[in-house]
């Protein structure tokens, strides 16, 4: 269990000043011109040394992804850009940073821009986050008057922040996507290579980032990588935002340290599981995107990238959704295959075509209305949607389905021999006329 004091996020919950005093009251932009005088290899090394992955999901490690920007200019600008397109069902993590904590970020946008050699950075944000956007450029505005980011400003290094408002649209929290929408095209994912690190924004040298990845990098550089990386296990290192949801006592977000068991997660901080440990179902360890895990997995379930990945599900963004007893299973990972039928941006065949015909088929499934070969049919079609896509879109949405055969086959098949038992409902009587 994380100890208070090696909290980064300590303002979580709203409960004290997010503007720029309380900020400072809490430790951001404390030593950040030392951190910046260091050099760029000094804050890459030390990133790397901190262990610390991606907090959007794909858990890639944040001072290698930042190492990738060319050393020398070629004269085309640099750009950090900010993934704050927080749009994955079950994930709300990013939205209470932009809300109650945004100098940490704004903070760790100069000093990953510095690492960089990027003079600017846009932070983009999910179209219903309205007030997330009004605190985050409240809180740049606050920056710009203390002269801690702009030209000339008190660290030595000119830097501009852009606040840039997306429309909506899932799957612009792809990194190529969103890029795309921010040059103020269709939001439609990129084909890599050129990878962004190489023609990103604007054609120019880019790196993309999620919002807890950028947020937590100041404390890790004030407190030092060894601090960071002696929380959790090797390779899952540090603090990790979970967000706690489905059927718990008293869902939550909390700050927590890598490798804590699913059990001690939400008895600790979400009351436990709704109807006692005995009626858990299932689990979604990571938000929609990854397979579920049955109960049967979860007695001692590490939550950190490796742990799940062996269990062949993910950590993704944390996002824990608990499914008790009274939950229809196949209904609900219907209920997700229909959002990523939804969201799909049509661009591939197998996604643009896939997502639809496995939810319909599924929706069959958990009314009985299929015949049990169809089974092993929608499993195939799965495994030929995932992985043939430009973006991951494709993989998000064939996995919940097959987490869904993989532990609750019998569940599908009971309900098909249910329905074939049922007797044909006899017509209605119609009126003579």
């Amino acid at each position: 269990m994380l100890a208070d004091k090696d909290r980064i996020f300590k303002n979580l919950y709203g409960l004290h000043d997010w503007g720029l005093e309380g900020a400072r009251a809490r430790g951001a932009w404390d030593g950040t011109k030392a951190i910046l005088e260091k050099g760029r290899d000094w804050i890459i090394n030390e990133m790397k040394a901190s262990g610390l992955r991606g907090r959007g999901g794909a858990g890639f490690p944040t001072g290698l992804k930042w190492s990738f920007m060319p050393k020398q200019s070629d004269g085309r600008p640099h750009y950090l850009v900010v993934n704050a397109d927080e749009s994955e069902p079950g994930t709300c993590k990013d939205r209470e940073i932009l809300r109650h904590d945004p100098h940490l970020l704004i903070e760790g946008c100069l000093i990953a821009s510095f690492a960089m050699g990027a003079h600017a950075a846009y932070i983009y944000i999910r179209g219903e986050f309205i007030r997330e956007r009004e605190h985050l450029q409240a809180a740049v505005d606050q920056a710009y008057a203390a002269n801690l980011i702009g030209k000339n400003n008190i660290h030595g290094f000119d830097f501009d922040l852009y606040v840039h408002h997306g429309a909506g649209a899932y799957i612009c929290g792809e990194e190529t996507a969103l890029l795309e929408s921010l040059e103020g095209k269709k939001g439609m994912p990129r084909l890599k290579p050129p990878f962004p690190a190489n023609v990103g924004l604007y054609g120019c040298p880019t790196t993309v980032n999620n919002v807890e990845s950028i947020a937590v990098a100041p404390d890790i550089l004030r407190r030092g990588a060894a601090w960071f990386s002696a929380i959790g296990r090797s390779n899952n290192t540090g603090t990790k935002l979970f967000c706690i949801s489905g059927h718990v006592e008293r869902p939550c977000n909390v700050e927590e340290a890598m490798g804590i068991t699913f059990r001690e997660l939400i008895e600790t901080h979400a009351g436990g599981v709704r109807g006692g440990w005995d009626n858990l179902l299932a689990i979604i360890p990571g938000g929609s995107s990854v397979p579920l895990l049955p109960a049967s997995q979860c007695e001692n379930l590490i939550m950190d990238f490796d742990a799940l990945k062996d269990l062949k599900s993910g950590l993704g963004t944390a996002a824990v959704i608990v499914m008790d007893k009274s939950t229809d299973v196949v209904r609900a990972i219907a209920r997700i295959a229909y959002f990523y039928k939804h969201e799909s941006c049509g661009q591939c065949t197998p996604c643009r075509e896939g997502t639809g015909w496995m939810w319909r088929v599924l929706t069959r499934m958990a009314e009985g209305r299929a015949a049990k070969r169809e089974i092993g049919l929608l499993l195939e079609v799965a495994g030929q949607v995932e992985g043939h896509t430009i973006c991951a879109l494709g993989d998000a949405a064939a996995w919940p389905i097959q987490g869904l055969i993989r532990h609750f086959r019998h569940e599908i098949e009971r309900r098909i021999d249910e329905y074939a038992a049922r007797p044909p409902a006899e017509p209605a009587a119609l009126a003579a006329e």
